[in-house]
C-alpha cells in the first residue's frame, strides 16, 4: 500500500507488463459511475492510454480492473462493491469525491484495493492506479490512512474479536510486514526495512491474504486493524 498512486513512473510499470513479442499486455478496465459526467471524464482520460483496454458493459464482469467513480459512499455504492468483491476475475479501485475514515474502513472491507480522490484523478495518476491494482498492489492516500488508523486505534479487541482472534493469528514477521504496509510502504521498501527479499515479502503477504480469506493487501490491513492484530 502506498500514500501516493505509485512509487515509480507509470511508463516503467507499463514496461513490466510488456510481452516478449514487444507488444504491451493491456489491462482491461471497466468503469462504473452512476453519474454520466463522471464516467465520461474518466473514460476520456483512460481511452488515450495504450496500456488500457476499456471494456463495454457487456464484458465488464471480465475486466481485470473495475473502477468505481462516485461522489460519496452510500448503500448503493457498498452494494456494488460487494458484488464486485465476489467476482474473482476483477480487482476494484475507487475514485471518489469525499471519503472519511469510517467510510474508508467500510470500502476496504468491501474489497477495494485502491483509492484515489477525484480531484487528483488526472491521466497519469489514473494510469498508475490502474496498473497498481492490476499488479495486486494497494494504494491509499497517506492522510486517509492516518485517519483510518486513528479511527480504529482505540477499539477494544474483545469487542471486535468475538471469535477469539488474537495476536497469535499472525506471526511476528507477518504482523511486522502488515504494519509496514499500513504505513504506506511498498514491496521493495518493506524488503529493505526487514532485510528480506522482495519475493519473501510477497510470499508472506500472500500467505496472510490466503489464510484469512481476504481480498488484497488493503483488505488485509483493514482486517488486521479492525481486529486489533497490528
Amino acid at each position: 500500500m502506498s500514500d501516493t498512486t505509485s512509487h515509480e513512473p507509470a511508463q516503467a510499470e507499463a514496461a513490466r507488463r510488456t510481452s516478449r513479442a514487444g507488444r504491451p499486455d493491456r489491462v482491461t478496465v471497466a468503469v462504473y459511475a452512476a453519474d454520466p459526467v463522471l464516467r465520461v471524464g474518466i473514460v476520456h482520460q483512460l481511452r488515450q492510454r495504450p496500456e488500457v483496454d476499456l471494456v463495454d458493459d457487456a464484458d465488464a464482469e471480465r475486466a481485470e480492473v473495475s473502477l468505481v467513480v462516485v461522489d460519496t459512499v452510500g448503500d448503493d455504492v457498498v452494494a456494488l462493491l460487494h458484488r464486485l468483491r465476489h467476482n474473482n476475475a476483477t480487482r476494484t479501485g475507487l475514485v471518489i469525491g469525499t471519503l472519511g475514515a469510517g467510510a474508508l474502513q467500510r470500502v476496504i472491507e468491501c474489497g477495494v484495493a485502491a483509492v484515489l480522490r477525484r480531484a487528483e484523478a488526472e491521466q497519469d495518476r489514473l494510469l498508475s492506479l490502474v496498473l497498481a491494482i492490476a499488479n495486486g498492489e494497494g494504494v491509499l492516500p497517506g492522510d486517509l490512512l492516518g485517519k483510518l488508523l486513528s479511527h480504529v486505534g482505540n477499539l477494544q479487541r474483545s469487542v471486535l474479536d468475538p471469535g477469539g482472534l488474537s495476536l497469535s493469528t499472525l506471526t511476528t514477521r507477518e504482523a511486522d510486514m502488515l504494519r509496514l504496509v499500513s504505513e504506506g510502504l511498498d514491496t521493495a521498501e518493506i524488503a529493505r526495512k526487514t532485510a528480506y527479499s522482495e519475493r519473501t515479502v510477497k510470499n508472506v503477504l500472500h500467505e496472510i491474504i490466503t489464510r484469512l480469506q481476504l481480498r488484497n493487501r488493503a483488505h488485509a490491513v483493514g482486517y488486521a486493524l479492525r481486529n486489533g492484530l497490528i
